[in-house]
């Protein structure tokens, strides 16, 4: 994400083409950077995700700056335009995860109105463009099941209604990989759901001088003086990259290939669904254009299969690094890749 960054032209861009998304794309991670020091790699993968209309889940380390970045990212997209039905609909919200809370502490209810004898609909923490569901492997099966419906269709049903989510509905989801006691893991099927699972680990001496030397700064709103991104902005660049990035024949094969050799690889107990590969493709597709590019590469390949498929991949006893699982299958495909050429499909 530096180096896209640094590649950008400061002239104005045209909207309808890659150029224009990049800008985008640059304008929110400068932002988001200006609040979270020493986690580029992470920012660049969350904005990845966003673009690409998926999800993340992040197992972190407490205090590492996961409600700073979800923060930073919802308060940097702006949306003036109410909805009808709702209003204003919030940039960002956070919800704890506890063992005690209930469906409609997400989604909402219908609170009855003395004053008209009617019901009204009082909208849940969930209808927000940017969704910090914190520790959600610490609330019950039924919960989680709730909020992974609505990430998966971007719809609630209260009260036999089905009510539409916002376009952009983005979650970040955490878990606690250390403090296991009294939490309920979140199954194989349901880990599908998201497109990452980031392992955020501690940043580096460098950084953390850093977050300490800028903290004043940070305190005072770094980053709110940049220019924000609206949400017309986000889905217009969703349906550039989608019409604009070309993703070539032979990348769709490397894809099946690379699933397949991952089904029959005998460390793996559990391979990668045929929903990981459709995720895999829009994806693929804004890391390109991220990088300024508009046709998916075999980089895009190595540097996001492992990130798609790692928390997908149910391992056998004796093999512990999916990691390896992965680049085992990719090396094949990769070195096929790398004497064609994918440009100009």
């Amino acid at each position: 994400m530096v180096q896209m960054v640094n590649t950008l032209s400061p002239e104005p861009v045209g909207p309808k083409n890659i150029a224009y998304g990049h800008e985008v794309a640059r304008r929110l991670f400068d932002r988001v950077r200006a609040a979270v020091r020493g986690r580029d790699d992470v920012i660049e993968l969350v904005l990845t995700a966003l673009f690409a209309d998926g999800h993340i889940l992040l197992e972190d380390f407490p205090g590492s700056g996961k409600t700073t970045l979800a923060k930073a990212l919802g308060e940097s997209i702006v949306d003036p335009r109410p909805d009808p039905e709702r209003g204003l609909i919030e940039s960002f919200r956070r919800i704890q995860f506890t063992p005690d809370l209930l469906p409609s502490d997400l989604t909402g209810t219908s609170i009855f109105e003395p004053n008209t004898g009617a019901f009204t609909f009082r909208p849940g923490p969930i209808f927000a463009h940017v969704v910090l569901a914190d520790e959600i492997n610490r609330t019950s099966p039924k919960v989680q099941s709730a909020m992974l419906e609505a990430m998966a269709e971007k719809q609630v049903t209260v009260d036999n209604k089905t009510r539409p989510l916002d376009a952009l509905f983005f979650v970040i989801a955490t878990q606690n990989p250390l403090d296991l006691a009294g939490t309920y893991p979140l199954p194989v099927a349901q880990l599908d759901r998201f497109l990452f699972k980031i392992r955020m680990t501690h940043i580096d001496r460098a950084a953390e001088l850093e977050v300490l030397s800028t903290l004043r700064q940070r305190k005072a709103g770094a980053g709110r003086a940049l220019p924000p991104v609206t949400r017309t902005e986000i889905l217009e660049t969703r349906a550039l990259i989608e019409e604009q990035v070309q993703v070539h024949p032979m990348i769709q094969e490397a894809l099946v290939d690379i699933a397949t050799h991952l089904r029959v690889d005998r460390r793996v107990l559990q391979g990668v669904s045929t929903r990981a590969l459709v995720l895999a493709v829009p994806a693929l597709q804004t890391r390109a254009m991220l990088y300024g590019r508009d046709y998916v590469g075999a980089e895009d390949l190595e540097a996001l299969l492992p990130r798609i498929f790692g928390h997908r991949l149910e391992l056998g006893a004796g093999a512990t690094e999916a990691d390896q699982v992965i680049k085992a299958a990719l090396a094949p495909v990769l070195e096929r890749l790398a004497r064609a050429t994918l440009r100009g499909a």
